[in-house]
């Protein structure tokens, strides 16, 4: 199982719309990258999703094969199977890490979500969600007010289904 997105982080972006991908995150992308070693840049793929959303994905390559063979597996002409190729192949783009550690994000993109000169890394375990640090805020209250009734003292990880018996 490759390395998941552990961690958030902000960051600048600058006037041409590259943002510096911290090292903690540049690291997982290079190990889910099976070209890394030969190329020394590290590919990702930034799903930027349908109008109404506010932030980017940014998968890592065997993320994204894993996701691709899963869409091959449904039905041809499945509504389902059409929306997830739309999303993930039509609306996403392959990117890289330069060798400065920096990802370019299109102005396009950047206008689709707002991001002017800051950027919000938020890990998503097999992706890196990005958005502007306003946008990554009320994100955390949405997430906050639709949480589960736990009990006072309760663990969280109660929420996980039991583990498969072998």
């Amino acid at each position: 199982m490759a390395r998941r997105f552990r961690g958030s982080e902000e960051v600048k972006v600058d006037a041409k719309g590259r943002v510096s991908i911290p090292a903690k995150f540049r690291r997982v992308f290079e190990s889910a990258d099976p070209d890394f070693p030969s190329r020394n840049r590290a590919q990702l793929v930034v799903v930027y999703g349908f109008a109404d959303w506010t932030h980017l994905r940014l998968y890592t390559m065997e993320a994204i094969e894993e996701i691709d063979e899963g869409i091959s597996r449904m039905p041809r002409g499945s509504a389902e199977r059409s929306y997830l190729e739309t999303l993930m192949n039509g609306l996403s783009d392959e990117a890289e890490i330069d060798a400065d550690g920096r990802l370019v994000l299109p102005q396009r993109l950047r206008e689709k979500i707002g991001l002017d000169d800051r950027a919000f890394f938020m890990a998503q375990g097999d992706y890196l969600k990005v958005s502007t640090p306003e946008t990554h805020e009320a994100d955390l209250r949405a997430i906050e007010a639709d949480m589960p009734a736990l009990e006072p003292g309760a663990d969280p990880l109660s929420l996980l289904p039991p583990a498969p018996e072998s």
